[in-house]
């Protein structure tokens, strides 16, 4: 007899790792790590996680007492380092296991136990993604000699079409009334073979110029430095980290490209993760280019099928290099010798729903796990990378820096000009666009080259307000301004998705909701403003895109947008936070940056950081090909360190003050920030929740050094969708485990009817 331990499908913190059964002789075969499995739980069905197998019976319980598996639902999804993974996961960030399960399954597996009502019984919900097959047609040697009869008029014409080559079905049949019956007919006859193919969805090329990656005559010093680097790393195989720290355009992507091949000829695979779905089409064509079907992607844009076959290719052992956004980290990639993690310090890789996981630290767990090594690369590495490289050692594993502070081929760093917009005001400016700013746009046009403008505001204007009584509208819904967009002549709250048709003065409908005045104006920039201002500032022949949340809804949309700026002649690019890292457009010669501010006002701390790798990076798409690159930023805060460290192309500038500020406030990268969001339709239920918790958190504290619990307060965002929300947070010594002490004091609150608790370990979302 052999025996399971099976995480269960219940999202609930009462249920704490995992539960034994015994595997019946029938199911042997199948029941394996990784599978999901229907057993018995509490008098009804449950769906589970494999997560180990043993032939002993667990110590201490009587082996006829466990209940059996009752039947497999889906074949293993993940190996046994995994299912480890996943419960450290589940440890760290203080989620149920089957929560830090699930990013490990098969992309559409959606399998649950449900009931319609309280009364109703129990009742198996199964919806997953599978391979779909297509039906070939090919003639055999038997066709020489077949003649149809006369009358078959239809087999004629099929075996006439096969002659040119094997064909779908699905195509004859198109072309061919009837094709199916005349193919099923000459099957029968031996004329006609019939075999089922693999059909892959999705994986459509890219005309893009820069998702090519064109092997360079030789590599720069900084490039040999970091690959023999990742070289040490990947055949130490024991976890370490090697932090490319190299400027905008200086070829990081060429170091990647070239440790793959060399984890590839030494029989092992890699995972390559991009911040932003708009790289993918880009840095997913630079692999193809260079390993060619070996390469798999994996994104959120792609269809729950589009994305089963990818992730089966590389179960399957067809591809060997993943590509994708944050979730490809989990493809079941059998032997990976590198993990590499670009543009490393975007919060993007940070998980804003259960499991709270950081991509940079599953990465470094599973580099120790699986024995490979973990590259990190960005011109701006994360103030906690940063400090790590300096202690030399984090985790039992080495962490290493290399830099690269050169561009191949003498390519110079672009000119940076911080244009201070209050002086301009002070002259008599009132455009979006400082003089300076306009001048080099006009320049651009002239000489019909391209440029690229940022700002991380989209809509027509950041909000409406009344010019008499003040008013500002805000989502009745949620504690946050609506955005008004003037193409659709609404008011949008970007929180929730609402929206409401209003015009802006000087429409004589406007009317302001609280005193009625036809003053309600438009006050900030958008994105859609700066489109309809750069129409009037260029002349014809100048193409605009926008590119932002509302442009890129549908599939696909990234790429097609990146597509038509990169074919145009002369074009500006418009467009918020996700033009701004990645991108090679070696046509680009200005980048503007139309509101430096919009993040380093926020409440958190690590907004001026945000600020300063946002603006290096979107300066480093200027002046990546042969003529020079301008960067002009607008600011009402000039002296502001990022914004001289930006312009001196000297992160010291920045970082010297930045690091001073945090080590006196004990914030990271001194420290380990958790944050405890409670939520509820009831504001007395809600407050009553985080009192208890606070209290908890403290009495278990005690006077433990280097703990400091904050809160509990309002959110910043202090109602969303009618409910309140309130949170705490703590900091924490950096060697510490925040999730065991916070798992264990929500936990120990018990069931809150209608209140939510979030816990946020390592937090980056402090709103």
């Amino acid at each position: 007899m052999r025996y399971a331990s099976i995480a269960l499908d219940i999202p609930t913190r009462a249920l704490d790792g995992t539960f034994s059964y015994a595997v019946p002789e029938a199911l042997a075969q199948d029941v394996a790590v990784g599978a999901t499995v229907l057993v018995s739980f509490s008098h009804r069905l449950a769906v589970g996680y494999v997560m180990g197998v043993s032939e002993e019976a667990p110590e201490g319980v009587d082996p006829g007492r466990l209940l059996p598996v009752e039947q497999v639902l889906a074949p293993p999804a993940f190996d046994e380092a995994s299912a480890r993974l996943a419960s450290w996961m589940a440890g760290e960030y203080a989620c149920p296991l089957c929560e830090a399960v699930r990013p490990f399954l098969a992309p559409g597996q959606k399998v649950r136990v449900t009931r319609p009502s309280e009364d109703a019984p129990w009742e198996l919900v199964c919806e997953r993604a599978g391979a779909v097959d297509a039906r070939w047609a090919a003639l055999t040697p038997s066709a020489n000699d077949y003649v149809p009869p006369r009358t078959a008029s239809r087999q004629r014409a099929v075996i006439e079409a096969l002659r040119q080559g094997p064909q779908r079905v699905s195509e004859l049949s198109a072309t061919i009334p009837g094709a199916s019956s005349a193919v099923s007919a000459l099957a029968r006859r031996g004329v006609v073979a019939v075999e089922t193919r693999r059909v892959l969805r999705g994986g459509e090329g890219t005309t893009l110029s820069s998702a090519q990656a064109p092997r360079p005559d030789r590599l720069t010093a900084g490039q040999l430095a970091a690959l023999s680097a990742i070289d040490e790393a990947r055949e130490a195989a024991r976890g370490d980290v090697v932090l490319v720290d190299g400027v905008t355009g200086s070829g990081k992507t060429e170091v990647y490209l070239a440790a793959i091949e060399r984890a590839l000829a030494a029989g092992r695979g890699a995972l390559v993760l991009v911040p932003e779905i708009s790289l993918t089409a880009q840095t997913v064509g630079r692999f193809r280019s260079r390993f060619g079907d070996d390469v798999a992607v994996l994104h959120s844009r792609l269809s729950a099928g589009e994305r089963f076959d990818q992730w089966d290719l590389v179960r399957a052992g067809r591809a060997r290099v993943v590509v994708g956004a944050r979730s490809a980290l989990f493809a079941p990639l059998a032997d990976p010798g590198l993990i590499i993690i670009d543009e490393e310090h975007e919060g993007s890789y940070k998980q804003d729903k259960s499991p709270r996981y950081h991509a940079r630290e599953v990465a470094a767990r599973m580099a120790a796990e699986r024995g490979c090594a973990l590259v990190l690369g960005s011109a701006t590495p994360s103030l906690e990378s940063l400090r790590r490289c300096r202690e030399g050692v984090f985790r039992d594993a080495r962490w290493r820096r290399v830099e690269m502070p050169e561009r191949p081929a003498g390519a110079a760093l672009p000119r940076v000009t911080v244009v201070d917009m209050a002086e301009q005001f002070r002259g008599g400016g009132r455009s979006i666009f400082s003089a300076p700013l306009a001048e080099a746009l006009r320049g651009v046009a002239r000489r019909r080259e391209k440029a690229v403008l940022m700002l991380n505001r989209r809509g027509f204007a950041n909000f409406l307000m009344c010019r008499e009584c003040g008013c500002v509208p805000e989502c009745p819904h949620c504690s946050t301004a609506l955005t008004y967009h003037e193409r659709t002549h609404a008011l949008v709250c970007h929180t929730c998705g609402r929206a409401w048709p209003v015009r802006a003065f000087p429409d004589p409908s406007t009317s302001c909701p609280s005193c009625g005045s036809r003053y309600l104006a438009a006050f900030g920039v958008g994105t859609q403003r700066v489109e309809d201002e750069l129409a009037m500032l260029l002349p014809e022949g100048v193409e605009i895109i926008r590119m932002d949340a509302d442009t890129t809804r549908e599939k696909g949309a990234h790429q097609r947008l990146l597509e038509r700026f990169d074919a145009a002649e002369c074009a500006v690019l418009v467009g918020t936070q996700m033009i701004a890292k990645g991108l090679d457009f070696p046509e680009v010669t200005l980048v503007g940056v139309v509101n430096a501010d919009t993040m380093l006002k926020l409440p958190d701390f690590r907004a001026a950081e945000r600020t300063y790798d946002l603006l290096e990076q979107v300066a480093g798409r200027a002046g990546r090909g042969g003529r020079p690159g301008e960067v002009i930023v607008q600011t009402y805060w000039a002296t502001h360190p990022a914004m001289r460290a930006v312009a001196a192309h000297d992160r010291a500038v920045f970082l010297d003050a930045e690091l001073a500020e945090r080590a006196e406030a004990s914030y990271p990268p001194f420290s380990r920030l958790s944050n405890v969001v409670v939520w509820g339709r009831s504001e007395r239920g809600v407050r009553a929740a985080t009192d208890e918790l606070a209290r908890a958190v403290r009495e278990r504290l005690g006077e433990a050094p280097g703990w400091e619990v904050l809160g509990p307060a309002d959110c910043v965002k202090a109602r969303v969708k009618d409910q309140t929300r309130r949170h705490l947070m703590v900091k924490a010594p950096v060697d510490a485990d925040p999730g065991a002490l916070l798992g264990a004091c929500v936990g120990s609150l018990g069931r809150l009817r209608g209140i939510n608790i979030a816990v946020d370990i390592d937090a980056y979302d402090m709103l």
